[in-house]
């Protein structure tokens, strides 16, 4: 072996971890990307009003705005993610950021809801295989142990989003227009096409069998239904809930048919032996756990208003305080996944997790112990939504199958956040008062988080998942 490829002048460094050269570009490429894609999730929250002025619709109708994007981004994650294990990751890669542009241009120009509904899809049908492309692509170039500090450096990218979206969201909105809160998505779009071209490496599967049609059929209209279903679900029963069962069932029912026809299918979208991996599965029920706890951010602003009688501004500063220690932990944590395995740092950022609700549910009312449980639990969830279910996925998926194990994981994900939000709002409203609605609902928060730590004891050592990885 040829030594020149792995002295020290020759690599350059993420997080203290020797990178073989040109990895750092790649790194670049993938986190504007991604940043891109999470920009676009919080970015709208402080326009709300004006759109429901600028459209004349109610606030029954500004939902949707957030509900079409999940259910196009669940649709888009495993078409995008199979065609990228199929394809290659470069020019599927490419086709997603230059979708989420489109969708960005009409959202721009939008004359009516309809058509700024139809932009929002588009978008998401582009974001949706953003991220999971982007962790097929880190886990083909970094070796296992040293994908961490990778993995961790790019989903840091989705942290500064999370406190940069609704500071952008609001400056433009009231200087200028909320039509121009997707401007920048053009030019910053353009330039990640321009530096994928050349930075992501060509990729092709060695077996490449028909699209699986059918599987990619029944798993859409499945997951449309779940997601709607669970959107549009009262938990409380305060209005009729025959409509969101029955989009449930037929949820239930399509998913179900996807499981038989993955069976026989010569391609699988999702392939079964995803579900047999007794740590794939333990992983992607975890991720689900993972969703719901990220559901009670969603919830923080409102109770410190609730009890506090705090202004939103200062609401939402107490809440960005958790996004903050979320970026300054998930480099760490990533490189904690190389140092220590992801057992470890899903073990801990549980813990934390537990803890910082825990103090939130018993002290919102007092600021000060609300900001000490954002630190506490913003480091938790730093830990959790970094990086190291991925690299668990990515290190045993295998270079064929790679996007796809992400992509079903970021779908999961998404069906714990709906989860977390319907489970929120239903205790919520079932309380006597909204302070003990959400004191009872962060109980309910803490108590998940506690049952998700149990889980991560179930997951294989340092030693044991290193010897495991696939190529």
């Amino acid at each position: 072996m040829d030594t020149a490829h792995t002295a020290p002048p020759a690599t350059t460094s993420v997080a203290g971890h020797a990178l073989e050269p040109g990895t750092l570009p790649l790194l670049i490429t993938l986190g504007l990307g991604v940043f891109a894609g999470a920009l676009d999730l919080g970015v709208l929250s402080p326009a709300l009003p004006a759109l429901a002025i600028a459209f004349g619709v109610g606030p029954r109708a500004l939902p949707w705005i957030f509900t079409l994007y999940l259910l196009s981004s669940v649709v888009s994650i495993p078409i995008m993610t199979k065609l990228a294990d199929r394809n290659g990751r470069r020019p599927v890669y490419i086709a997603c950021v230059a979708i989420f542009a489109v969708g960005s241009l009409v959202a721009i120009f939008a004359q009516n809801f309809p058509m700024f509904l139809s932009a929002r899809a588009i978008q998401a049908f582009g974001a949706g295989g953003i991220f999971p492309v982007a962790t097929a692509a880190i886990a083909d170039r970094v070796p296992p142990e040293r994908r961490g500090a990778a993995l961790g450096l790019v989903a840091a990218t989705w942290g500064v989003a999370a406190i940069v979206g609704p500071l952008v969201g609001g400056l433009f909105t009231h200087f200028l227009s909320w039509h121009w809160i997707f401007i920048a998505n053009v030019p910053l779009a353009i330039v990640v096409i321009a530096l994928a071209r050349t930075t992501l490496p060509v990729t092709i599967a060695n077996v490449r069998g028909p699209l699986d049609v059918a599987g990619i059929g029944l798993l859409t209209i499945g997951l449309v239904g779940l997601m709607f279903g669970l959107t549009q679900y009262d938990v409380t029963g305060a209005t009729s809930n025959l409509q969101p069962r029955l989009w449930l069932t037929g949820g239930i029912a399509a998913l179900i048919a996807f499981v038989f026809a993955e069976r026989i299918a010569r391609e699988p979208v999702i392939p079964p032996r995803f579900f047999t991996d007794g740590q794939l599965a333990l992983v992607y029920g975890l991720e689900i756990l993972i969703g719901i706890l990220e559901g009670a951010l969603f919830f923080i602003p409102a109770a410190l208003v609730a009890a506090e009688h705090l202004s939103y501004a200062a609401a939402g500063a107490v809440a960005a305080i958790g996004a903050l220690m979320f970026v300054v932990v998930i480099p760490g944590a990533g490189r904690a996944l190389d140092a220590a395995g992801s057992r470890v740092v899903l073990t801990v950022g549980t813990t934390l997790t537990a803890a910082g609700l825990a103090l939130f549910a018993v002290g919102f009312a007092d600021v000060w112990l609300a900001i000490g449980a954002m630190i506490v639990a913003g480091c938790g969830f730093g830990a959790l939504l970094g990086a190291p279910t991925r690299y668990i996925v990515t290190n045993r998926a295998g270079s064929q199958q790679r996007s796809a194990a992400v992509g079903l994981l970021s779908v999961c994900l998404i069906l714990g956040q709906i989860l977390g939000g319907s489970l929120a709002g239903g205790v919520i409203g079932s309380q006597s008062s909204a302070v003990a609605g959400y004191h009872v609902a962060y109980l309910w928060f803490t108590a998940i988080a506690i049952v998700a730590g149990l889980v991560t004891f179930g997951l294989h050592p340092k030693a044991r998942e290193r010897a495991e990885a696939r190529p």
